[in-house]
């Protein structure tokens, strides 16, 4: 086992290193920071830019309360606390980090803006490793994860390239909805974590979308502050998930659940309709 782990890594460096080799860099465009609703409220700049984070630093501090408040989530494997613990950390961070750079939108500012979601992103992956494949692996990559996602962001900012930083945002939006459905869950409730994946997903399409949907809406309010609204929803389904599951007597993936689901539709449909046939079939009696 540890050979393998010790291959998977080569071939993943590997990868990136051949990736840097043959993509061209990704400079950070100035024309990121002109986001659509600039409009002051109270003496805020950019106002629903930067109140629209507030939900991550409450839902963060609250799963961070929950995490340690007599046990309430269960955790029951130490990697599993210092995983979640260092989720919701980089959640709250987020709603500090990102209404700081929108209240003054630039390059220097936006560091702080994703040093977080870089954290959240990287502790995620090792809370899934310590879940659906290994505990003592995931334990152990968290802190290379995270070290992983404070390069990306470093390397970025000195060498004004986003190659390695989309790696680490984009790679667990691919790779934990598919482990979600293909390996069998430690825990009850795992559809939670496709909820999180589309809302992401979702705020993802606002954003890029920020101004456009601002003409939408009669300038009521931008795609970029329905992002950060959307993206809050990721920790909110992830908070209920860890409130409300138990562990797993039946370690099925979301992809056999499914097949089973269906199988047993396909077989009630055709006990109906084999039903149907069978009483048409009878004759009718008519009383004179």
């Amino acid at each position: 086992m540890r050979k393998r782990t010790v291959y998977t890594w080569i071939v993943a460096i590997l990868c990136f290193v051949v990736l840097m080799i043959v993509t061209p860099a990704i400079p950070q465009s100035q024309e990121y920071h002109d986001f659509a609703d600039q409009r002051k409220f109270f003496g805020i700049p950019n106002f629903l830019n930067v109140v629209s984070n507030f939900p991550f630093l409450v839902i963060g501090l609250i799963g961070l309360v929950l995490c340690y408040h007599g046990n309430y989530f269960k955790l029951s494997l130490q990697g599993e606390l210092w995983g979640w613990t260092v989720f919701f950390i980089g959640v709250a961070a987020v709603g500090v980090g990102s209404s700081y750079y929108h209240l003054k939108p630039d390059d220097a500012r936006l560091v702080w803006d994703r040093l977080p979601m870089t954290v959240a992103f990287t502790s995620i992956i090792a809370i899934f490793i310590i879940e659906r494949i290994d505990e003592q692996k995931g334990t152990v990559s968290l802190v290379p994860l995270l070290l992983a996602g404070v390069v990306s962001i470093m390397y970025w900012r000195f060498f004004d390239d986003l190659r390695p930083y989309a790696v680490i945002q984009f790679v667990p939006c691919i790779a934990i909805p598919l482990m979600a459905i293909l390996l069998p869950p430690m825990y009850t409730h795992s559809a939670y974590w496709l909820w999180a994946a589309g809302f992401y997903l979702l705020a993802k399409v606002e954003e890029a979308l920020d101004k456009p949907i601002y003409q939408w809406t009669h300038h009521i309010v931008s795609g970029h502050t329905l992002k950060h609204l959307c993206a809050a929803m990721v920790p909110v389904f992830l908070t209920l998930m860890l409130a409300k599951r138990s562990i797993e007597t039946q370690r099925i993936s979301l992809l056999q659940t499914w097949k089973i689901s269906w199988t047993k539709v396909k077989e009630n449909g055709s006990n109906v309709e084999s039903y149907t046939c069978t009483y048409s079939n009878v004759p009718v009696v008519e009383s004179s």
